[in-house]
C-alpha cells in the first residue's frame, strides 16, 4: 500500500517523468533491418517495434532464418514479423477495448512496400519465398495496413544501427519513453 502511495505521489509531482497519453486505440508498428548485418552468416537481424496510445509496448530483434539476398527481401521478411506481431496484439486488443484504425507497418524501404501491397507475381522477387507473404494477405484483406516512411521516422532504427546521442533522444522520444 505504501509503494501505491509512493507511485501515485511521484507521477502528481513529476508529470514530466510520466508517458503522456496520445491517440489512444491505435497500434502503429515499425519494422527494419539490417541487411547482411552478421558478417559470418550473411543474415539480417529483423526489429519490430510496437507502439499504441504512443508508447513502445511490444518489440522485437531477432535473426532472420534465411540469408536474404536482396534489402527488399530482407525487409519483407520483417515486415511480414511485424505482421504478424500486429494481427496478434489486434486479436489481444479486441478483447478488452476498441481499436480504431486498422494497424499499420511502416516501412522505409519503397520496393518492400510495393511487394506488401500488391498481389501480382513480381518476376525480379520471384526467388522470395511465398511464406514471407502473409502481410501481402492481410493487406488485401484489409486487416492491416502498409505505409512507406523515410528513415527520419523510422522509430525501428534504435535497434538497428549506432546513432548519435540526438537521434537516439529522437526516437526515445518518438518510443514514448521521453
Amino acid at each position: 500500500q505504501e509503494d501505491v502511495v509512493r507511485v501515485k505521489s511521484f507521477s502528481l509531482h513529476r508529470r514530466d517523468y510520466c508517458r503522456r497519453k496520445e491517440e489512444a486505440g491505435v497500434l502503429e508498428i515499425y519494422s527494419d533491418a539490417d541487411f547482411e548485418g552478421c558478417t559470418k552468416t550473411g543474415r539480417s537481424t529483423s526489429r519490430v517495434i510496437v507502439k499504441y496510445s504512443g508508447g513502445a509496448i511490444s518489440w522485437l530483434s531477432q535473426r532472420q532464418a534465411v540469408v536474404a539476398t536482396s534489402t527488399t527481401e530482407a525487409e519483407i521478411i520483417v515486415a511480414n514479423e511485424g505482421a504478424k506481431e500486429a494481427i496478434w496484439l489486434s486479436r489481444f486488443f479486441k478483447e478488452i477495448t476498441k481499436l480504431k484504425e486498422v494497424p499499420v507497418i511502416q516501412v522505409d524501404n519503397t520496393a518492400a512496400v510495393r511487394l506488401a501491397q500488391n498481389p501480382e507475381f513480381h518476376w525480379r522477387t520471384r526467388h522470395i519465398s511465398i511464406k514471407h507473404f502473409f502481410i501481402r494477405e492481410k493487406v488485401t484483406a484489409a486487416k492491416l495496413g502498409v505505409k512507406q516512411i523515410s528513415t527520419e521516422h523510422q522509430v525501428a532504427d534504435i535497434m538497428t544501427k549506432p546513432l548519435s546521442s540526438t537521434r537516439l533522444k529522437i526516437l526515445c522520444v518518438k518510443m514514448g519513453l521521453l
